[in-house]
This record gives structure tokens, sequence and C-alpha cells, in this order.
């Protein structure tokens, strides 16, 4: 284990010590906790939790970030979407996430402030390829998601997607929105999307959104990759400082994060197989955090319910 984040910034003033650096560059996978907190959350400080993430995006080359969305029917309950929308959802956000305004230069006095957003052609033809390699292994279908009524970046994006698209990949089914349509198709018609490929802001955005379809925040994996099978791994979510010590948290997360660790770094797919049947199957049998709980549930504490997932895991590999 090597600090990160806000430890790290008590700990030795760095929120990516060396250290870390180090071990992160030596090692087939990093497997990531929660950076920030209350503690460390003022925005106008110099050194802040989420620079380290960034950086170490960056220091390992993890330009696309992969967050999957299936609705276990079982968990329809604990979305506040109709149960006729959820039906069939399984979707991937795919986000390209080393560039764009969480990455571009930033200025600010006292009374202005700018945070430049640049996209690069090979940038977006890089993620494009990731998302439509995935698509055409799924249902054949991707969206583009852009602003390009509006931003120089995405009329960018949206002329190398068409490019990329057309030369490279016909057979997949290219589909164009409009971030703020996207939004709104997310929750009246999430059953239509399978690959979702977007610009860091947004899809950012988009997936917190997304996750109301699978019930909680807490059910979201993501895998960051770049061209080796090194990858980065951690659940969507962040730190929840408001329950953290009191053993509330959900873990599904995280234990499909670690799932896909297995996949896309460890090439064991049947590995990583199990760790997802036994998620759903402790969902199945009736297993609930406070999150994903509708009332009359059985509510398990986190260690509790990671215990029911090791357990059937350990009963059908």
């Amino acid at each position: 284990m090597c600090p990160i984040g806000g430890a790290a910034i008590d700990a030795v003033g760095d929120p990516l010590p060396a250290e870390t650096t180090a071990s992160c560059e030596h090692c087939d996978a990093v497997f990531l906790g929660a950076v920030g907190g209350p503690k460390w959350s003022d925005p106008t400080a110099a050194v802040r939790p989420e620079q380290g993430l960034l950086r170490l995006r960056a220091l390992l080359g993890v330009y696309a970030n992969l967050r999957p969305v299936k609705v276990i029917n079982e968990l329809i309950p604990a979305s506040p979407l109709k149960a006729a929308k959820l039906a069939g959802v399984d979707l991937v956000v795919v986000r390209e996430l080393t560039g764009g305004i969480y990455f571009g230069e930033k200025t600010h006095d006292e009374t202005s402030a700018s945070d430049l957003c640049t996209y690069h052609s090979h940038e977006i033809e890089r993620i494009v390829r990731v998302a439509a390699r995935l698509a055409a292994k799924r249902r054949g279908k991707l969206c583009s998601v852009d602003k390009a009524n509006v931003l120089e970046t995405s009329r960018l994006w949206r002329r190398v997607t068409d490019r990329i698209m057309t030369s490279e990949f016909p057979s997949i089914e290219l589909e164009t929105q409009l971030v703020d349509a996207a939004a709104m198709h997310l929750l009246s018609r999430p059953a239509e999307f399978d690959v979702i490929v977007t610009e860091n802001m947004f899809g950012d955005i988009l997936t917190d959104e997304a996750s109301m379809l699978a019930g909680s925040l807490g059910m979201l994996p993501s895998a960051s990759l770049g061209e080796s099978s090194r990858g980065l791994y951690e659940p969507i979510h962040g730190s929840a400082p408001d329950i953290a010590g009191k053993g509330i948290a959900n873990p599904c997360g995280a234990i499909a994060s670690a799932a896909m660790l297995l996949r896309h770094s460890l090439g064991l797919h049947d590995d990583a197989n199990a760790v997802d049947n036994a998620i759903t199957r402790a969902i199945v049998a009736g297993n609930r955090t406070a999150d994903i709980a509708a009332q009359g549930d059985r509510v398990l504490s986190t260690d509790a319910m990671t215990d029911c997932i090791i357990g059937e895991l350990v009963q059908d590999p």
C-alpha cells in the first residue's frame, strides 16, 4: 500500500509522493482508494488531493476510462427511475481521461479565473478507437457525446470521430448527441445505449448520473487503460466522508473494480467473471447495503456484504 491524495499530503506534503510513483511505475496494475475529503477541500489551496490522481493518470498514460453500468433486476427498486425504463440497461461509458479542461492551463486572480480546454486530434482518435473496438464486441452501437453547437473542442471531436468511424469502423452504428440531450436520454431511454464515448468532463458528469440507473454510486466500477496492459482501477465514487467509520459503505463498486483489474491487466477473464457473478448472486440472494436497500430488505454492513460476496465466490468459483 502506498499513500496518495489527502493522506499523502498529511504525511509528506505531496499528493503523489516519490515512493508511490516508483511503486506504480513497476507494477502490473494499480488499485486505487479515494483521494480526498473535507479536510483538504479548500479549492484555493496550492496542494490538493485530486492533483495526485491527475498526476498518476498522466504518469501511467491511462487515457481511456471504462465505466460499465449494468442494471441487476433485483436492484431496480433502488433506482429513482421507473422499472420500465431500466429493463435491459447494459452500457459502457468510455471517458477520455488525460486531456480536456481538467488538464488545461489554469489562471486566476481575485476577480477572474480561467480553465483552458484543449484537445488534439490524436487524443480523440485513440479514445474513439478504444470505444469502437469495445462496441464491436458488444451490440455494435456507439454514441459520441459532445457540445459541438458551442465548443470548438467539440467540433474537432465530432470531425475526428466521424472520420475514424467512417474509415475504420464502418460496421459500427454511430450516433452523435449533444451532452445535454445525452443527459436527458440516459434517463428517458437508457436501454438504447451500448457504448458511449465522450471527453473528460462530460464523462465524469454523465457517469455519476448513470449510477442512478444501477441504484447507487456505490455499485459502479471503473478501469483506466492506456497502450499497455497496466491499468488503474477504482470505484467511480469518492471517499464519502459523511459515512466514514460507520461501516455502511457499499463495497460492490470496489470489488467489481478488482474484477476489471483481473480482466484487463492480468488477462484472468474466468476469474473476473467469477467475481462479477458472485456480486450478482449475493444481491439476488437479498443482501443489501443501506444505499441499495428498499423497505423490508436485509441491510448489511460493509464487512458483512463483502463476506456474502466472498461466500458466493467460494461456493461457486
